[in-house]
């Protein structure tokens, strides 16, 4: 669409978004390198946009409050501040970093160090769970939940720690229900969850990109083995081949995390792996990575070891006769279970699923003085340190900001659960090993945009629930059923309020891993809400616009969750080292500081919830043994 399209993309209409400003900022050229960009814009509400409404509300992604206080730590700023006011309080353990990672090391604490011992978890957004949060919405009086980052919940294999683990926090183990098919149209198939799985109502969208300038629509792509796509025969063939390749997953030989093929292909890229394996071209990996590989670390397959396709499926075999699962708001259902296990009083009522799902968080209960357990929100922590030489403290003293000062408290222990963006800077007598190894660590930048529509008659009439594209913004969505966990509806039919989910990524195939990262997050902190919403109602109406799609009358609300440091992006030699020498993760996972550990699901490379759990749990045992030896 080209010239002032704002009207007929209804950019005008108001929607749950806020209409704040009438003229729509750009950031373009030498700004999209400045990371400091985001202090150009008109201010944080044109950052922010609508945040939604419910317990999440204020809380989509990393906010503009939030994203300003920890570039602060980046740039310094508070190691010339004033003096932190000392609150007198002292723990037995600090928990640092409120994702399900420190939850879950706030939980195994309280269970296994027992009711003397306390301890305090410091989150620095207004609620808890990382990038396990919800977006809510309500469309025509119905109310829409989905997830901002975190999303797949899968069922554990019997006799695992971590079906005991999901049991002790009253998680069903035999699969969730999920809404029904009501009205008159014949029911088509729809997932559980937001990712494409292919099928007969499954499509491919093609673009400008392919010379299609009108678009062109692909239904059943794979079951048709892309007939009708404009695409070279050589790269058609390549596809076909891999698809058919891929059912077996696992490379042969590769049977165990750390053998000899695992090793091999942790020394070269996702991409060269997926050359020699499958024999693609590279022109084919770099037009298709969407649906090949990378879309789980962030960055293309270009930057990434080759082992980052298959670590997860390696470490964390699960059930996949009950399928993957998913709660209303992705994984923030798994939080909220935590912290009810945690702090009973912080959502009152029964103990089952649809109750967490749909209490209201009583805030207040969180971090109460007399508990032994606390949580304190909107609390960024800017020091954590050994009060004098490591191997004889005797405690750590840990500074946070919270409401524009400074205030330390004493801990005999401290896990580091946040991510290695900000674990490097917030620790500041990290020993020379640990920092050398946090400097191999590289965080990709996400954009989680949630779409809600009316309903999704113009997908049914093509006779589809889900699409992939591999131009514009975005490269994929899919219509779910929800699941039955919270004030959702029952039912589900073309005629229903949905949401679609973009992911959007910011690969620059050809640059370094450094340089990609850095690239991306300038351009997702650079450009403003309305440019955003701009480029997802004019990608939207390209693919569907001829069809009974009206951007104007079909978009009833916007929210948009940045993430500047959402995946961990593997580059080669990160899972077994280079030259014998061992990965940065093991270091930091089996050498704690003094009275320091670490933990957080960075640590592996797999960016996957049940990883922050077991990392979680090893670090609370090596924080109980340094307590136990009172040294």
């Amino acid at each position: 669409m080209g010239g002032d399209n704002r009207h007929a993309l209804g950019m005008n209409r108001r929607i749950t978004r806020r209409d704040y400003l009438n003229s729509v900022l750009l950031a373009s050229g030498s700004a999209l390198l400045d990371t400091s960009a985001p202090l150009n814009l008109a201010g944080q509400e044109d950052w922010d946009g609508y945040s939604g409404i419910g317990d999440y509300e204020g809380s989509n992604g990393n906010t503009w409050k939030v994203m300003s206080e920890a570039h602060k730590i980046r740039d310094h700023v508070y190691n010339a501040a004033p003096g932190a006011v000392d609150t007198g309080e002292v723990y037995d353990c600090v928990v640092v970093g409120g994702g399900i990672s420190g939850l879950a090391a706030a939980l195994f604490f309280a269970r296994q160090a027992g009711a003397k011992h306390n301890c305090l978890l410091l989150e620095n957004h207004a609620i808890f769970g990382g990038e396990a949060r919800r977006n809510e919405f309500v469309v025509d009086g119905q109310r829409l939940i989905t997830h901002q980052g975190s999303a797949m919940w899968f069922p554990p294999l019997a006799g695992t720690f971590l079906e005991e683990f999901y049991h002790s926090i009253h998680i069903q183990l035999d699969g969730f229900q999920y809404q029904t098919w009501t009205g008159e149209q014949p029911e088509i198939r729809l997932g559980r969850t937001p990712y494409t799985s292919g099928g007969k109502t499954s499509a491919f969208f093609f673009g400008p990109r392919f010379g299609e300038n009108a678009g062109r629509l692909l239904v059943d792509p794979w079951g048709k083995n892309l007939d009708g796509a404009p695409i070279p025969e050589k790269i058609r063939a390549e596809l076909l081949t891999m698809r058919r390749a891929r059912s077996g997953r696992l490379p042969e030989g590769l049977t165990e995390h750390g053998d000899a093929v695992s090793r091999k292909l942790d020394s070269m890229t996702l991409e060269d792996h997926l050359m020699e394996r499958h024999g693609l071209s590279r022109e084919t990996v770099r037009m298709f990575q969407s649906p090949l590989a990378g879309g789980g670390s962030g960055l293309g397959a270009d930057a990434l070891s080759g082992y980052a396709d298959y670590a997860a499926d390696v470490l964390l075999p699960w059930d996949y006769p009950k399928g993957s699962q998913m709660f209303p708001g992705g994984n923030a259902g798994v939080a909220r279970h935590i912290v009810k296990s945690i702090l009973p009083e912080a959502l009152p009522g029964q103990a089952d699923m649809p109750s967490i799902g749909r209490t209201r968080i009583q805030f207040a209960a969180l971090d109460r003085p007399s508990a032994a357990s606390r949580i304190r929100l909107n609390a960024t922590v800017v020091s954590v340190r050994h009060e004098s030489r490591q191997q004889t403290s005797r405690f750590v003293r840990v500074i946070y900001a919270k409401g524009g000062k400074l205030y330390s408290v004493r801990a005999r222990t401290a896990i580091v659960a946040g991510g290695s963006w900000t674990a490097k800077h917030i620790v500041t007598d990290l020993p020379a090993e640990h920092r050398a190894a946090y400097a191999q660590f590289y965080r990709a930048p996400a954009l989680m945009a949630n779409v809600a529509l009316r309903n999704w008659r113009f997908l049914y009439d093509l006779g589809i629930h889900e699409c992939r594209w591999f131009e514009g913004i975005g490269n994929y969505f899919a219509i779910r059923k929800t699941a039955l966990l919270g004030d959702v509806s029952a039912r589900i039919s073309p005629e229903s309020p949905v949401v679609l989910t973009l992911k959007i990524l910011f690969s620059s195939p050809g640059l370094s891993i450094g340089d990609q990262v850095t690239r991306g997050r300038a351009e997702l902190f650079s450009t403003p809400f309305r440019e955003y919403e701009r480029r997802i109602r004019e990608q939207l109406t390209m693919m569907f616009g001829r069809a009974s799609f009206d951007p104007q009358r079909d978009i009833k609300g916007l929210i948009l969750n940045r993430w500047g440091h959402a995946y961990l992006s593997p580059q080669p030699g990160f899972f077994f080292g280079k030259d014998g020498g061992g990965g940065p993760g093991e270091i930091l996972r089996k050498q704690p500081h003094g009275r320091i550990a670490f933990a957080n699901s960075d640590l592996t490379g797999i960016m996957d919830h049940r990883t922050s759990i077991l990392e979680a749990h090893r670090a609370v045992g090596q924080v109980l043994e340094r307590l136990k030896s009172r040294a």
